[in-house]
């Protein structure tokens, strides 16, 4: 996002490649299939569904593991000139409409019939209405709690609830901090957006809309200078500044560094993907091991009934790959899809809910970590999708975040002149090419 965006808009801009064939009669033996992805927890786990597959039937898999930060410009750059560096990719619904005419259609693949369709219509259909992505696992952000400090009937509810817990815990001298989260850029999720979305609040007006025609016909207008985006940055100012239940360098952390401090145990509370779960109980890695649950979202002033988020990370297969190796990937691909015991084994190392929703029953049935997730994500009433599925969308999220990121930077005073301020150049990139 930093400084490339005009780059991928550049690259977007000059048309999508041509399609070759999608499957061919070449054998899956002696193949071997490089796998381009960032190296997650979740992404292993699923690629190591696929190694099972490979080793049956004679595939090599190579595996190119890039950091997050890079990932969407290498690969984009990939995409476009026609390359087959990558023969299976991370696909992300950060990216989904921004690549989708550059992917092989995937509505072939055995096993997509098991997958929660809205979550991969929303941004993975490419123009002819075909999804371009395999899910490989569902990906949404929950409310952590150290077990040892609070119980289930003594979570915040709301904000405040969450301010007074936190500040009586450091009081008590049991944690360092109360919330720990990140609000550097693509990191957003995990303190600026589920505190909007709890709040009544978004990026765009109407909140939680994500039809691009809808959007337009409301002049795809920011809500960043709107009262219940104001309270969101007014609550992470006080919790930085004044309550000081979170750390004042929360202010450029990413994901990693707050779950460094979850897992060190300094922190009571912090949001991050239930994707993560294994590795925050996993004692070799995390100081609160075997001592941590999760909840419903608090709520901000302006909202009094649960909100969730929930989308799904996948794989892709680019179109400038070989008809022979697209046959194979997307064989693993459908073999991962329906290997039942797999993604159960998936769901148990990471806390990854599996993408194949035939084993959510089984999983319901035996597993509390399971029926917990259901509870506060699959059976919200509000549910929604966690970005804006435009191609604008890299842009419309670095203008948002510089926005907010400058506002709590400064005077609480200021704020509301800054988030005014910030309205116009989420407003151009957002209305750019829409």
């Amino acid at each position: 996002m930093k400084g490339w965006v005009a780059h991928i808009r550049a690259l977007v801009a000059a048309g999508a490649l041509g399609v070759g064939a999608l499957m061919g009669s070449t054998a899956a033996s002696a193949v071997e299939i490089k796998i381009g992805y960032m190296k997650h927890p979740i992404q292993e786990a699923s690629i190591a569904i696929m190694e099972k597959w490979a080793a049956k039937n004679g595939v090599t898999i190579v595996k190119i593991p890039m950091a997050y930060e890079i990932f969407m410009e290498k690969v984009t750059a990939t995409l476009t000139s026609g390359g087959d560096q990558y023969d299976i990719i991370w696909h992300n619904d950060d990216w989904g409409q921004l690549w989708k005419g550059w992917l092989a259609p995937t509505n072939d693949v055995p096993g997509m019939d098991t997958a929660l369709k809205q979550t991969v219509d929303v941004a993975f259909l490419n123009d002819n209405g075909k999804p371009t992505v395999v899910p490989m696992a569902h990906t949404f952000g929950v409310f952590y709690y150290r077990t040892d400090l609070v119980d289930e009937a003594h979570l915040p509810k709301t904000w405040d609830e969450l301010s007074t817990l936190s500040q009586k815990l450091q009081q008590d001298g049991k944690v360092k901090w109360g919330f720990v989260g990140s609000m550097a850029m693509n990191h957003s999720w995990f303190s600026w957006f589920w505190a909007n979305w709890t709040n009544n609040c978004d990026v765009l007006a109407p909140a939680y809309e994500r039809d691009n025609k809808v959007l337009a016909a409301n002049g795809w207008k920011p809500m960043i200078a709107e009262p219940c985006s104001q309270q969101v940055v007014e609550y992470w100012w006080d919790a930085i500044n004044k309550t000081k239940i979170s750390p004042p360098a929360m202010i450029s952390y990413t994901r990693n560094d707050a779950n460094a401090i979850f897992q060190a145990g300094d922190a009571a509370f912090t949001v991050a993907d239930l994707t993560l779960y294994g590795q925050f109980n996993d004692p070799k890695k995390s100081k609160v091991a075997g001592k941590i649950n999760i909840g419903f979202l608090p709520l901000g002033p302006s909202r009094k009934e649960h909100v969730a988020w929930n989308d799904i990370w996948g794989w892709a297969i680019p179109k400038g790959v070989p008809a022979e190796r697209q046959e194979v990937a997307k064989k693993m691909l459908g073999a991962m899809m329906l290997d039942k015991e797999g993604q159960i084994g998936l769901w148990k190392a990471t806390g990854g809910p599996p993408p194949n929703t035939e084993v959510w029953k089984t999983l319901a049935e035996t597993d509390p970590l399971f029926r917990r997730a259901d509870e506060v994500v699959f059976k919200v009433m509000q549910v929604i999708a966690g970005g804006y599925y435009t191609p604008e969308w890299p842009a419309i999220h670095k203008a948002y975040n510089d926005g907010v990121v400058g506002a709590l930077n400064g005077s609480r005073e200021d704020i509301p002149k800054k988030l005014e301020d910030a309205a116009p150049a989420i407003h151009a990139a957002a209305a750019r090419t829409n």
